[in-house]
């Protein structure tokens, strides 16, 4: 291990994130975490690859892994009583959160989950993919890719970073175990007092009072942004007036100034 916590293979004796956990899975390649958990879905189970061919990320974008560099993992957890809409969002919120605690770099929230680092001119350094799965009460896999330790070169496109780039130091086992608590607790508060988890959101997202332009398959709107709503909408004040923009809705969202 060096000196900036890298390591060539995950110790999963060193995630310890405790219940409602099941042991984290570390496998060492697979197409895609989330059509892993898919496929056998488990309320609690966590997947981790070392190297994943076939990553996503929202609306289709490919999410390149480098071997022993980043995060790709993947959480299946079950939605019954929670606002569901929330759920993605709060899963940013957990990570952003995570980065933070483990490497000292603030991290920031771009509407709805993209983890920004302010530090690195706001460039992306993790996001977040949610899919719905047939449990009992509904289930959301939570997909997430983190770069943790990749150099400016093994990136993909110049709009993205890493916790290393902004001047962070942690292990890949820690912001994992970081990450899972926080979303674990996140989540039971959403499912209790929604409202707090949505004043935390609030806190840490860079798109509120931010000038916009969302891009749509039908064309753009531009407006400032005046609140996420409670079913986890972006509301704009438009020059046609206020309009929710739904997450399933949106091609890109791009706060001015910011990427």
């Amino acid at each position: 291990m060096t000196q900036h916590g890298e390591s060539p293979e995950l110790d999963v004796a060193l995630i310890t994130p405790g219940p409602p956990w099941r042991p984290v899975e570390v496998l060492p390649e697979v197409g895609s975490t989330n059509a892993v958990l898919r496929e056998a879905p488990v309320s609690w189970r966590v997947v981790v690859a070392e190297r994943q061919v076939e990553g996503r990320g929202r609306l289709g974008r490919d999410w390149v892994t480098v071997q022993g560099r980043g995060l790709a993992v993947s959480a299946l957890v079950p939605a019954e009583g929670m606002p569901v809409g929330w759920v993605p969002l709060t899963a940013g919120l957990a990570l952003a959160e995570a980065i933070g605690e483990v490497s000292g770099v603030e991290a920031v929230l771009k509407w709805p989950n993209d983890v920004q680092l302010p530090a690195n001119d706001h460039r992306k350094v993790a996001g977040i993919l949610c899919e719905w799965v047939p449990l009992d009460g509904g289930g959301v896999v939570i997909g997430a890719g983190i770069n943790v330790h990749h150099t400016r070169e093994e990136l993909p496109v110049p709009e993205a970073t890493s916790v290393a780039l902004a001047g962070g130091a942690c292990t890949r086992e820690a912001l994992l175990t970081a990450y899972l608590r926080l979303l674990a607790g996140h989540l039971r508060t959403l499912a209790s007092d929604p409202a707090a988890v949505r004043e935390s959101y609030a806190a840490r997202c860079a798109s509120l009072g931010a000038e916009v332009i969302v891009h749509e398959p039908a064309g753009e709107r531009h407006g400032r942004v005046t609140a996420i709503d409670e079913e986890g909408r972006l509301c704009l004040q438009g020059e046609d007036g206020p309009v929710a923009v739904a997450a399933g809705d949106v091609v890109h969202v791009r706060t001015q100034g910011q990427g």
